[in-house]
């Protein structure tokens, strides 16, 4: 490949090249554009060294993402981020800007940007506006195959099978609208999902002439038993079941489902299915996705959408969608994609002018999360929810919503105050200094969201300002 200098050029691959596409075409165009031997043209002796670093890093990386093939870019351990000390508590707390004197428990709404991801966003924002075309042409493929590498070691997962896209809505559009579904077929969903996932998947039914059903999965959210969720999913599918959309937290209780028990329970239910008649189980993953120790490709599913801005504390206005390598057969994507390369994640990738800061900065955010560790984050932040739903039980005037035990919950706790209106529930404890938040949904509740953002002596706090409400 050349970026119109001899001395960029590298040799050729041993391997073949996928077969050329439109879309891959217009990506070499991209890379291949005269803009680095203009800029060396015109640059200082100072700058000429920079620009020969950019062209040399976008000329590698492209090398990879043109060939995100089945082997290619496959999901590195955590050697790296592993290598280095895990950063105690208080070092965690100190990378977010966050007003101090509140207790910030509604971060899984939309995160703070911790100072590796705004040192990156502000990098890359300054050299945008400084040379928009020469910095675009010269450095997005390199930017988002390190994003890629990232998601990937990040999530156990093949960076060929991953989709980056602006937020778990946006994901989870694309992949029902791109949903192979016949006429007559069902797809299948719950009574607690959020409306995102019955609007875009009533949109699917509509247009293919299937049909749309919601279950419920438990009658009393804090009594949810594992069992029970499984068995209603599973009695549920019939001969026409394309479709099983779930959420693997739910943000209207703080149910956790246990996915993996009901993806190994619908694989027999696949035996004997044509292609075209296979179950898919799509989940939307957000308020798992970066709390839980669990790799994507282990949780049992087909698809999974999630953003990027809220537990992973990525970017604003990111998010990535997966598909385990033998279902993407089954999805067209919607949007006509920018990077597409012959692989299933970047076709699904939407085309267009992005945030590129923002989602340029995104590997700075899986990094981040390793750096703390994976397990130390899941175990931090189930102590502290159950710290809160451990102090709400002794309130007599607190109707906790949220199962009381690990296997069934993650980071969001759920609870009314006896005879008190949920919205004014979060606004006195905002009085206190306590951000809540209220779930927006028709049966409503008051809920919290204990992270590693927080300590356990914040969330004493917050039980305080709670009995206070009595």
């Amino acid at each position: 490949m050349s970026y119109g200098s001899a001395a960029f050029a590298q040799p050729t691959p041993a391997t073949p090249a996928p077969a050329s596409t439109p879309a891959a075409a217009r990506t070499r165009l991209l890379l291949e554009g005269p803009i680095v031997a203009t800029l060396l043209r015109l640059a200082g002796a100072n700058v000429v060294v920079n620009v020969v670093l950019i062209a040399v890093t976008a000329t590698v990386d492209a090398h990879f993402v043109g060939r995100l093939g089945p082997e290619a870019l496959a999901a590195p351990d955590e050697a790296d981020a592993g290598a280095l000390a895990p950063l105690p508590w208080p070092s965690v707390r100190s990378q977010f800007r966050l007003r101090r004197d509140r207790v910030h428990l509604g971060a899984f709404l939309l995160a703070s940007h911790p100072a590796p991801v705004r040192r990156a966003i502000d990098r890359y924002r300054r050299a945008l506006d400084a040379d928009p075309v020469g910095y675009l042409h010269g450095s997005s493929v390199a930017r988002e195959a390190a994003v890629l590498r990232a998601a990937a070691s990040y999530t156990g997962a093949r960076a060929a099978d991953i989709a980056l896209t602006d937020s778990t809505t946006m994901g989870l559009a694309l992949l029902y609208n791109g949903i192979h579904v016949r006429a007559g077929q069902e797809l299948l969903t719950s009574t607690h999902d959020f409306f995102v996932t019955h609007d875009a998947l009533q949109l699917k039914a509509d247009r293919a002439g299937a049909s749309l059903r919601k279950i419920r999965l438990y009658e009393d959210s804090a009594a949810a038993n594992a069992d029970t969720i499984v068995r209603r999913v599973v009695n549920a599918i019939s001969p026409r079941t394309r479709v099983v959309a779930l959420t693997w937290v739910h943000s209207s209780t703080g149910v956790k489902l246990p996915i993996r028990r009901i993806a190994d329970a619908l694989r027999p239910l696949n035996r004997g299915r044509s292609e075209a008649d296979r179950i898919l189980l799509c989940v939307d993953g957000v308020h798992g996705f970066g709390i839980e120790n669990v790799r994507l490709p282990a949780l049992g599913c087909d698809f999974f959408a999630a953003g990027c801005h809220k537990w992973l504390f990525g970017p604003r206005g990111t998010g990535l969608v997966w598909g385990r390598p033998d279902a993407w057969q089954h999805v067209t994507h919607t949007i006509p994609s920018f990077t597409a390369t012959g692989t299933p994640g970047s076709a699904m990738t939407p085309g267009g002018f992005h945030s590129f800061e923002h989602r340029w900065a995104l590997d700075e955010a899986f990094r981040f999360h390793q750096r703390i560790g994976r397990a130390r984050i899941a175990t931090r932040t189930h102590a502290l929810n159950t710290r809160f739903k451990r102090g709400t039980a002794a309130m007599r005037h607190v109707i906790l919503r949220t199962p009381r035990s690990a296997s069934l919950s993650a980071g969001l706790v759920c609870f009314e105050v006896r005879g008190v209106p949920p919205q004014e529930v979060v606004d006195r404890l905002l009085g206190r200094g306590i951000v809540a938040t209220v779930t927006p949904y028709a049966e409503s509740y008051a809920r919290v969201a204990p992270s590693v953002l927080n300590t356990p002596a914040e969330i004493d706090r917050a039980l305080r300002a709670l009995a206070s409400l009595a």
